[in-house]
């Protein structure tokens, strides 16, 4: 099994119903922020279930969906298939959109599943797809010397604050026992030091920068914000 497998397959990454409300309420709070103008073209990339997309298209012209997993993306056909705003796409439409088609690409949480190759693919397809006022953000993306430790103190931490802590707790434990953990443990999560993920951006033409707060409730993990270079 690899990353993909276990996206497309059945899986439970949330604690409860409540988290996963909080979870998707605050990503899209956060990504909101980052639409540029309520004309603006948005690509929501390895967007998994995008519970408030719904939220998300109304402050955009178009939002479009993208996911690896087939399964998640027939989902999201199905959820959307009246919302003119929202489109979803495979690889195939993915790749035919038009270049400098884009204001806003955001690509959240989903590095750490990506080899450092898939990465570079992504970021000159980021280039060619953005206008040139387009931002690109990279969000949750795990520094090189995060630990596990972490983040089980920032779920539990988001937890309680969220009302779910007991269900946060027991939770934790039906993960150390699940195949993500196992996948985890074998495949690795990729990381990145601050200064790794610019020069990665620089040398694929992109001037990024990190930003002050990341996406989501995990503070220990970065946001990149990269723009095409001009001139």
């Amino acid at each position: 099994m690899n990353w993909r497998d276990y996206w497309n397959g059945p899986h439970s990454i949330y604690a409860n119903a409540r988290h996963r409300t909080l979870h998707f309420e605050l990503i899209a709070r956060d990504i909101a922020r980052l639409i540029p103008s309520p004309g603006a073209v948005v690509l929501d990339y390895g967007c998994g279930e995008a519970d408030t997309a719904e939220a998300l298209a109304r402050k955009c012209e178009r939002l479009y969906l993208f996911d690896t997993a087939a399964t998640v993306r027939a989902r999201l056909s199905a959820r959307h298939a009246d919302n003119p705003r929202i489109i979803v796409l495979d690889e195939a439409a993915l790749e035919a959109l038009p270049e400098n088609e884009l204001d806003l690409i955001v690509v959240n949480s989903v590095l750490q599943y990506l080899t450092r190759d898939e990465l570079i693919d992504l970021l000159q397809f980021a280039g060619a797809k953005l206008r040139s006022s387009g931002v690109l953000a990279l969000g949750d993306v795990i520094p090189s010397t995060a630990s596990a430790i972490g983040d089980t103190k920032a779920l539990l931490s988001f937890a309680a604050q969220g009302g779910f802590l007991l269900a946060a707790l027991a939770s934790l434990v039906k993960t150390a026992l699940s195949d993500y953990r196992k996948l985890r443990e074998t495949l690795g999560l990729t990381r990145y030091s601050e200064d790794e993920m610019l020069a990665l951006l620089d040398a694929q033409g992109l001037h990024g920068q990190r930003a002050a707060r990341n996406i989501g409730h995990n503070q220990e993990r970065m946001l990149f914000l990269a723009r095409r270079k001009t001139g």
